[in-house]
């Protein structure tokens, strides 16, 4: 028997974490998606400080940029500078599309960049996109 999956969905719009939800569910991994709605409570999440002190490690964090209280700018940059967490892979999903959030991101070593589609269908698609690269393809690390 396999461990499940644990994602960790960085994202402050509901209809995006509704439809993240809708298309994961959809998915043959057996998955646990954990849902932060800002850069701080992210943190706390991966530090499992407070109310997350029980927080599994995640395999996987789906990081938007646009977030209250902190960034996802600042928290891929924490993730990165932090030797605990720096190999946990970084798919950054966000509306973004200028080119200075692109280049940051990859130099601050994120693992792919999608900006999310406008249309719903295509936002679940894109959504299954990543769980079948990142679930299916690729071997992901196991924790610390």
């Amino acid at each position: 028997m396999f461990r499940p999956i644990e994602i960790l969905l960085v994202e402050d719009s509901e209809s995006d974490i509704s439809l993240t939800e809708e298309a994961f569910k959809e998915g043959k991994v057996h998955n646990q998606l954990h849902i932060t709605r800002d850069g701080v409570e992210a943190m706390a999440f991966l530090h499992r400080e407070g109310r997350y002190a029980q927080a599994p490690r995640p395999d996987l964090i789906l990081l938007d940029l646009n977030l209250p209280k902190k960034d996802g700018r600042e928290v891929l940059e924490e993730i990165r500078a932090d030797d605990n967490l720096k190999c946990i892979p970084v798919v950054v999903l966000t509306t973004s599309k200028a080119d200075e959030d692109i280049l940051r991101m990859y130099k601050l070593a994120a693992n792919c960049y999608i900006t999310k589609p406008v249309d719903w269908e295509q936002f679940i698609c894109v959504v299954q996109s990543i769980e079948h690269f990142w679930l299916h393809v690729v071997t992901l690390p196991g924790g610390a």
